[in-house]
């Protein structure tokens, strides 16, 4: 799939050395979780994104030519137990999740608010826990935006569907009348 790249992520890829990151957007309905993988805390898009650094792990980012539904798994390692009953309440099936990929001029001096570019996006599907004594693993696979593609549609054309998406539309009242109709193109008769 083709991407445009701003310049100001090209002039950095031409630069002697290179300062890549990740940005994670998890999309809760109470608390969406913004998270980088750096250290301190960077804006992007009028968000604030923490750094976890090396306790985010995200697995291969895969794209091929054909169209098919290629996921992904995000970890959080680290985490203290007592947060775990936060991860366990929280609605997360189907949530939005995306994955940004940015550079930074430097690691001593972090840009605030560094250009990126979306690599990844899709729903959130099955987590993961792993307790420990201290600290918890939580692994979160996300699956493609291309997985709607494979679920059924089960909308119909008839009257009674599209009535119950626009009340009042008569569109398909009179579709059932017409299977049968007999009509005469030109000509007397």
């Amino acid at each position: 799939m083709a991407r445009t790249i701003a310049s100001s992520i090209l002039s950095k890829l031409g630069d002697a050395a290179v300062y890549p990151f990740y940005a994670i957007e998890l999309e809760f309905d109470n608390n969406p979780v913004y998270s980088w993988t750096g250290v301190g805390t960077i804006t992007i898009d009028g968000n604030e994104y923490i750094g976890v650094a090396n306790l985010l792990q995200i697995s291969d980012v895969h794209e091929t030519q054909d169209i098919s539904a290629k996921g992904m798994t995000l970890t959080l390692s680290g985490i203290a137990s007592d947060l775990l009953s936060l991860a366990l309440t929280e609605p997360y099936q189907g949530r939005i999740c995306k994955v940004y990929l940015g550079f930074m001029t430097s690691w001593e001096n972090p840009d605030a608010s560094p250009d990126v570019m979306e690599v990844f996006s899709g729903y959130m599907d099955q987590m993961t826990i792993e307790e420990g004594a201290e600290t918890s693993t939580i692994s979160v696979s996300v699956e493609s935006r291309l997985i709607d593609l494979e679920r059924p549609r089960t909308r119909r054309y008839t009257s009674e569907n599209q009535k119950i998406r626009h009340a009042g539309d008569r569109a398909f009242d009179f579709v059932e009348s017409m299977q049968d109709q007999r009509l005469v193109w030109g000509g007397n008769g």
